[in-house]
């Protein structure tokens, strides 16, 4: 059970890089991304496609981050053009709308097959006290844990930190103070969609890759990022790292194990219900 479990550190690693993406956006431009997990397949897919093709693995994958950072820029113009003054809510089910279409298109251009990944990491690593802990295990959470500290660093010390931190409290206050918000957040939606595209690459070879499979990803980053209130970028980490423990250890319980998708459902009710806690009991009283 202990080597599943720190095998499942390589889904975990995604879930909590994806997660941070999940709650940089809604902390900084207000939109809860459904797309994306799917932004980051748009570009992974290209990679696969290109490697397919004999493309050095390097080039199909700076290709693929740039494809992604695209798709994420044109979604976060559309949302800036045409939702600059809607509600959360409102945006929100507009990247439900992205996410339809990337699946759409991606059905059309690539189809729903599982496909051959290339291995971006090595999946074989160190072992420790008998138990081997994969490459890309590794590189997951080292990934998750620096986009994470990169994101606190650039919030906190720097100048376009301290603007975005204006633009999330204070959008209007901040374009009379002359802050490019709109060019901002688009810059942020193209970081979120390189940082996706990098982590689909991480865990594609690990899973069934194809392109439902693969964008549905963002159910468990959608938890982790729960786990963290979406407010939290380190306990968004620890939730993916959680739930990506929780999944690899099912995968040895005779009964449950196919059923391991499903962890993802139920931390986000328990999570729900105990946020909701306090409230419930005051009514009941």
């Amino acid at each position: 059970m202990l080597q599943s479990s720190i095998s499942g550190l390589v889904s975990g690693g995604v879930y909590a890089a994806i997660g941070v993406c999940i709650v940089l956006l809604y902390s900084m431009v207000g939109v809860l991304n459904f797309a994306q997990a799917a932004i980051g397949v748009a570009g992974a897919y290209v990679t696969f496609l290109l490697y397919g093709e004999d493309q050095p693995l390097v080039l199909a994958v700076l290709a693929g981050v740039v494809v992604a950072a695209a798709v994420a820029t044109l979604t976060g113009m559309a949302m800036a053009l045409w939702f600059g003054e809607a509600r959360v809510e409102v945006r929100s089910t507009a990247s439900i709308a992205v996410l339809i279409g990337i699946l759409a298109v991606g059905f059309w251009v690539f189809g729903d097959d599982a496909r051959a990944t290339p291995d971006v990491l090595p999946a074989s690593g160190p072992e420790i006290a008998g138990v081997v802990i994969p490459g890309t295990a590794i590189g997951a959470i080292v990934f998750a844990v620096l986009l994470a500290g990169g994101v606190t660093l650039l919030l906190k010390r720097t100048v376009v930190g301290v603007r975005l931190r204006a633009i999330a409290q204070r959008p209007r206050t901040a374009e009379l103070l002359g802050i490019p918000a709109r060019r901002l957040s688009v810059a942020v939606w193209a970081l979120s969609g390189a940082a996706a595209c990098i982590a689909i690459l991480l865990v594609a070879p690990s899973r069934t890759a194809s392109v439902s499979s693969l964008s549905l990803l963002v159910v468990p980053a959608l938890a982790a990022g729960l786990i963290g209130g979406f407010s939290s970028l380190w306990l968004t980490v620890l939730g993916g790292l959680l739930i990506g423990l929780l999944e690899g250890a099912i995968v040895t319980v005779e009964g449950i194990a196919p059923y391991r998708g499903s962890i993802s459902f139920l931390v986000i009710v328990l999570v729900l219900l105990y946020s909701q806690r306090k409230e419930a009991w005051d009514a009941s009283r």
